[in-house]
């Protein structure tokens, strides 16, 4: 039985992803979780052969998500979807180690397709991803992020855009609340911005969160 979680912070979409994996009798969901840190607790919990991660998870992003279960779950496959075919986020994916990475409307005919490449430990990638990586590679650019924010301090730019305080996020991240500030200061240097619209309006544009 080929074992499967799911993380997306929508209800219907993971009711939809649901009804479609288990139509084969030999593949079951074991879990759902709503944002990346449910995400990761549950991965550690229920120990799934693939783990299908929304890239735009609240609390902890997808990309987080999925490194933090691959360090902990080497063995675990992840697939990433999204709604955005951007260079930075497919590379964000492969680096922190999604093996599939699916546009949200090429879920329904590539899905089955995917999932099954995952299970025999095979990547998987649409033609129109495949093309975007492949431009990314002729064109000489490295597959890195578009800015120099560390994956922590993302993090915390993400849950700041998020509207949640320094304390939540210490909560939220088991850090100090001063780690916290350290971060935010860091990040917000590197990235020249003075405020906090600023920083949210750059979580916005960089789709760190859906507007």
């Amino acid at each position: 039985m080929l074992r499967i979680l799911i993380a997306d912070d929508h209800d219907v979409v993971r009711s939809g992803l649901r009804s479609v994996l288990e139509a084969r009798s030999d593949w079951a969901v074991v879990g759902e979780a709503r944002d990346g840190k449910e995400a990761i607790q549950l991965a550690s919990q229920l120990k799934p052969d693939i783990v299908v991660v929304d890239y735009g998870l609240p609390v902890i992003n997808g990309v987080e998500a999925t490194r933090q279960i691959k360090t902990r779950h080497p063995h675990a496959e992840i697939l990433m979807f999204t709604m955005h075919d951007d260079e930075t986020l497919v590379a964000q994916a492969l680096q922190a180690g999604a093996r599939a990475y699916l546009l949200k409307t090429d879920v329904q005919p590539h899905l089955i397709a995917a999932i099954e490449a995952l299970a025999a430990h095979k990547p998987f990638f649409t033609g129109q991803i495949s093309e975007t990586l492949l431009n990314n590679f002729l064109s000489n650019r490295p597959a890195e992020r578009k800015d120099s924010l560390a994956p922590r301090e993302r993090i915390v730019v993400q849950l700041i855009a998020e509207g949640h305080s320094n304390r939540e996020i210490s909560e939220i991240l088991h850090v100090s609340i001063k780690t916290v500030e350290a971060q935010r200061a860091s990040a917000m240097k590197k990235l020249q911005l003075t405020s906090t619209a600023a920083l949210v309006r750059y979580a916005i544009r960089n789709k760190f969160i859906q507007p």
